[in-house]
């Protein structure tokens, strides 16, 4: 039944544009990596796994060395130390994974998928910055400053607010395990396409060459500071969230009462650095929509 449902998702995948576009795209960046791989797999991969593969992988992966465990509510130490070895005492010590190497993504690419579509998407690869790396703050507030703020980012105020060629345009950091990258996406009208991916170019060329000012560093400060608890701590499960994010990334349980601090920390020159680190390397360029003569150059 599974399986079934599976190949029904798989064989549907393969007439959506932007599943055919996003399976291209991760080829394009991780090449043979584990990352270029679907994660719903292939209709011959998903014909040949049988009930012993599942045992094992449920074997390997199900181990209390993997285990992250976040509880918010109203429950004692004592009493949940109890229900947790009740519930996860009889998993294995360690899990038995295969190692998966770090990739930095292959960039200055050209991607077309070609269908004929009224809207145009557009996505753009920059590195990124690994999450422990010493100017992971500084990327973090050029970042936000670049397309990660929602209303006030250059991207939303030149590509939409000034021209209204996009109704989102962001740009986001990307950690993975062994990858990081900064993505650009927005989607435009097709006849206007072109011009929004020159847009994009020119506020990116412009950060990274002259970074931000003081005004927007100080403005992006207090908000990603004072933001914090609303986009984290507003419910139960999201704070569940939170506090197993903090785990898997290893930042420690005093982080939060840290966090305002590092911020705080980040001068103009890093960010000046950070921008002109990451975007200035020529990006890997995706076009999904009808074909788009000069998206390439910039």
């Amino acid at each position: 039944r599974i399986r079934s449902q599976i190949l029904s998702g798989i064989i549907a995948g393969e007439n959506d544009p932007d599943t055919v576009a996003q399976n291209k795209w991760a080829r394009a960046l991780y090449g043979d990596h584990p990352y270029s791989r679907s994660d719903q797999g292939t209709k011959e991969s998903i014909a040949a796994i049988t009930s012993d593969d599942l045992k094992a992988l449920h074997k390997a992966v199900f181990a209390r060395g993997g285990l992250h465990v976040a509880v918010v509510g109203a429950i004692d130490a004592e009493t949940l130390k109890k229900k947790l070895d009740m519930v996860f005492g009889d998993l294995p010590q360690n899990q038995a994974l295969r190692p998966v190497a770090d990739i930095d993504p292959k960039l200055a690419q050209h991607i077309e998928v070609d269908y004929d579509l009224p809207q145009t998407s557009l996505q753009l690869a920059f590195p990124g910055v690994k999450r422990k790396a010493a100017d992971f703050f500084p990327a973090v507030l050029m970042n936000e400053i670049l397309g990660g703020g929602t209303f006030t980012s250059r991207l939303f105020q030149e590509v939409r607010e000034k021209r209204g060629l996009a109704y989102s345009v962001n740009s986001s950091l990307i950690n993975q395990d062994h990858a990081s990258a900064l993505i650009v996406s927005t989607g435009t009208r097709s006849d206007r396409a072109a011009e929004t991916l020159g847009i994009v170019r020119d506020v990116v060329k412009q950060l990274a060459e002259q970074g931000p000012t003081e005004a927007e560093l100080a403005a992006t400060k207090k908000y990603m500071i004072g933001a914090y608890a609303i986009n984290n701590l507003d419910s139960s499960s999201a704070i569940a969230s939170t506090l197993v994010e903090l785990q898997l990334d290893d930042l420690g349980i005093d982080y939060m009462q840290r966090r305002a601090g590092y911020i705080n920390a980040v001068t103009l020159e890093q960010v000046k650095a950070a921008a002109k680190k990451l975007l200035t390397t020529e990006p890997t360029i995706m076009v999904i929509g009808p074909k788009l003569a000069g998206a390439g150059k910039g």
